[in-house]
């Protein structure tokens, strides 16, 4: 990272166009690189737990075979585990909310700087900048209700089972 993430803004001194490079295309980026990466875990596992559950039904036809039964059930943990890591890690919910993010960034960068509405008066860059630092909230918002929700359900666990879940 560069040395303007790291030192304190002073008042006035961010004008539209840093504020575009450094904090806009910054986030623009980052969400992109997210969606990107989430996007590829979901697409690889599923494509792995589909191909997997389809060489079942056509392996299940040769029972003579000794290593066919342990062949099979290597392919359903294979299953299992993709299942469970699409569904723990939430790539697919994950792609999309970065997506939307950056998707959402790109229209209002394209807005302001074509001066359309609602960006056609004088105070245009001050309402660019609190609809940019809206969105960008609200996402550590949507984190952060997240992780809430992750420890009242680690919570829940040990009132009704009396033991710690698995930490992740």
């Amino acid at each position: 990272m560069d040395d303007l993430h790291y030192e304190p803004i002073e008042s006035g001194e961010l004008d539209a166009h840093a504020y575009l490079k450094e904090r806009v295309q910054d986030q623009i980026a980052w969400h992109d690189l997210n969606s990107a990466f989430n996007k590829r875990w979901f697409i690889s596992l599923r494509a792995i737990e589909i191909a997997s559950a389809a060489t079942v039904p056509f392996l299940s036809g040769f029972t003579g075979n000794p290593w066919i039964g342990r062949t099979v059930g290597v392919i359903g943990i294979i299953i299992t585990v993709c299942a469970g890591m699409t569904t723990l890690c939430q790539f697919q919910r994950r792609w999309i909310e970065h997506r939307t993010i950056a998707e959402s960034l790109k229209k209002e960068k394209f807005l302001f700087a074509t001066r359309t509405q609602p960006y056609d008066s004088d105070d245009a860059f001050s309402i660019f900048v609190q609809r940019v630092e809206n969105m960008v909230s609200q996402e550590v918002g949507v984190w952060a209700r997240n992780l809430t929700k992750s420890d009242r359900g680690r919570k829940a666990h040990i009132a009704l089972r009396g033991t710690r879940p698995p930490s992740g």
